[in-house]
């Protein structure tokens, strides 16, 4: 078990500064995000006119994040919650809705963001990873600037300013992304992860994707689905299989010792950050890091990955 999920969650909020905001702040409407992915849009959007928290930090598993009774009181101070919604926050669904019953509101912000014929589904849910496509999560900054003018009204049009620049940055990036993806070999589009986080992505990008573990690392990697992952990597000449930052990599070493045991040099490709932004600490950090490190592994070189302009 990771030593993260024995800490209590103002040591948790303490890692970094970019996961809390001065504990000591009471101006202004208190919020309270779930994911990283959420509670940095939230907090440029908010600038000085609101305190935002983030309840993950930036290497939490977010499926297995199991709330504590300080967890609780925290999102009942709150004025606002913005969770992500698609079971992601599993075992977090309960407080949420007792947080939502108490009169506070909250916002599942994929939920709301993501059209019907945009999900993707995977066996009985649907796929909660709705933030690796930046086009799709190019919306969540207006539906937060949202929620935020309806808690200080006043302040509305600089919260929806600053979702404007969000959004620009995002479609830019995403746009920048496609034309990158376009130079790899259409051999050479199969990513192999270490849990199934990147269909959002895949599906953006061009790219099949196939994930060790399913969609929510609750599950389990049985030894007929590795089996099964080293005969593709074997007949498909797969040239990398790649670690996240918040899952375990058991399964990827598993993986990488079965195509070696049938002759085939299957790489490590580097680590992604899927549920949780890693060593990247912000969102669009992120992406910018799985783009470089998918790009190179599959063939195409880092002069050719998205702009450095992208935070």
């Amino acid at each position: 078990m990771a030593p993260y999920k024995l800490l209590p969650l103002l040591a948790a909020l303490a890692l970094s500064c970019s996961d809390s905001v001065d504990a000591g702040r009471t101006e202004g409407p208190r919020v309270v995000c779930t994911t990283a992915m959420i509670g940095d849009l939230a907090r440029e959007i908010a600038g000085d006119e609101a305190s935002v928290s983030t309840l993950f930090g930036t290497d939490m598993d977010p499926h297995l994040f199991r709330p504590t009774r300080d967890d609780v009181r925290l999102l009942m101070a709150a004025d606002l919650v913005l969770y992500n919604g698609l079971h992601l926050e599993g075992y977090l669904t309960d407080a949420l809705e007792r947080v939502g019953d108490s009169g506070v509101e909250v916002i599942p912000v994929a939920e709301q963001t993501l059209l019907e014929a945009e999900r993707i589904d995977s066996g009985p849910a649907p796929d909660p990873h709705v933030w690796m496509d930046p086009s799709i999560w190019s919306r969540v900054p207006r539906l937060i600037a949202g929620a935020l003018g309806q808690q200080r009204p006043s302040e509305r049009p600089s919260f929806m300013a600053r979702a404007a620049a969000i959004e620009a940055r995002l479609l830019a990036a995403d746009e920048a992304y496609r034309e990158s993806f376009s130079a790899l070999a259409p051999e050479r589009r199969v990513l192999l992860t270490a849990h199934d986080a990147f269909r959002y992505f895949g599906r953006r990008y061009g790219l099949e994707v196939r994930g060790i573990q399913g969609t929510s690392t609750t599950s389990e990697a049985s030894l007929s689905t590795i089996e099964e992952l080293v005969n593709l990597v074997v007949e498909r000449d797969i040239p990398a299989v790649f670690f996240e930052s918040s899952v375990s990599e058991r399964n990827v070493e598993a993986l990488l010792e079965g195509a070696r045991a049938q002759g085939h040099d299957l790489q490590l490709g580097g680590i992604l950050h899927a549920d949780a932004p890693g060593a990247a600490r912000t969102y669009e950090a992120m992406l910018e890091s799985n783009v470089s490190t998918i790009l190179r592994a599959l063939g195409v070189g880092q002069e050719t990955a998205a702009g450095d302009d992208v935070r």
